[in-house]
């Protein structure tokens, strides 16, 4: 069967991959690749993230993590570590998302703040997404898609993100702007991710990549052609919560911004000869390998 996979950001890339795996042709169509996707900026350290509904979301990100956690081991050049991921949380309550952790536990930070804390992968998203690139047949066709309809191939699978706004008119797509504030590791360790979302209004993170350090953030519903320039008092406010949570890091590298695809609901349906996979949200290297199997089982089906 071939099949055309429109968008090259994690989702787009990660289910062409699973559907070649299967024995099919598939052809990836983007306008934009790597440094040009939303996926770039991403965190992407694996945490059900402003994702729903839960009780699909828990089976893809399990799946997922599985797939992550068995290419940290065997495949480096993917890009992909196992860190301990703490959450700090104003109450004791079990995560929604526990299921997909049988070593969470609590734990008690520095200060007295109780947390949630477990091993989860973390993806380096430059490198992996050239990684995924790298295991396809055939390359990247570069251009911009104005038809899923008018798109050759025995099935068209949209992974295009907030772009599927215009393609399919779905307006249950909202735009979740985030800037990042990415750092020399300095003093930081980098085997621990510190996630804070106490204070909705300033929630804070803290990723460590391979030699640096990616520090937020936000997520501000905004509109699809909001502006992706940093704001710089904004970037202000994350280094000053790094300072409060005494996370001593290096100096500034890059300012990152980015517009998360969200939806009340994961659309990942068949339409026709199409299959619809976006509105992951801030969860789309934690739900990516997962939805990537159910679309091919779709397209089976």
């Amino acid at each position: 069967m071939l099949i055309t996979v429109v968008g090259a950001g994690v989702a787009g890339l990660t289910t062409a991959l699973a559907l070649q795996e299967r024995g099919h042709r598939v052809q990836v169509v983007a306008e934009h690749t790597g440094d040009g996707t939303t996926s770039a900026v991403a965190g992407a350290v694996w945490y059900p993230f402003r994702a729903d509904p839960p009780e699909l979301v828990t089976g893809w990100a399990m799946r997922t993590k599985e797939w992550l956690t068995q290419l940290a081991a065997d495949t480096p050049a993917a890009g992909v570590d196992i860190l301990t991921v703490r959450e700090a949380t104003a109450t004791a309550e079990v995560p929604w998302w526990a299921s997909c952790t049988p070593d969470l536990q609590r734990v008690t930070l520095p200060g007295g703040t109780g947390a949630w804390q477990f091993e989860a992968p973390r993806v380096q998203p430059g490198i992996h997404l050239e990684w995924l690139a790298s295991q396809l047949a055939w390359p990247i066709e570069r251009r911009r898609v104005v038809s899923l309809d008018a798109e050759p191939g025995d099935m068209v699978v949209n992974c295009t993100g907030l772009g599927a706004r215009n393609l399919t008119g779905d307006r249950e797509l909202q735009a979740l702007w985030g800037q990042t504030v990415l750092v020399a590791p300095g003093e930081a360790a980098l085997d621990a991710v510190a996630i804070d979302e106490r204070d909705a209004e300033r929630m804070f993170y803290s990723i460590p990549r391979r030699g640096s350090v990616v520090l937020g953030g936000c997520a501000v519903a905004t509109e699809d052609d909001h502006s992706l320039a940093p704001v710089e008092a904004l970037s202000a406010d994350i280094l000053r919560r790094a300072s409060e949570r005494n996370r001593t890091h290096g100096p500034v590298l890059a300012v990152r911004c980015g517009l998360r695809p969200y939806r009340t609901t994961v659309r990942l349906e068949r339409e026709g000869r199409i299959i619809h996979n976006y509105g992951h949200g801030g969860s789309g290297f934690t739900l990516a390998r997962g939805c990537a199997e159910q679309v091919a089982a779709m397209a089976e089906s």
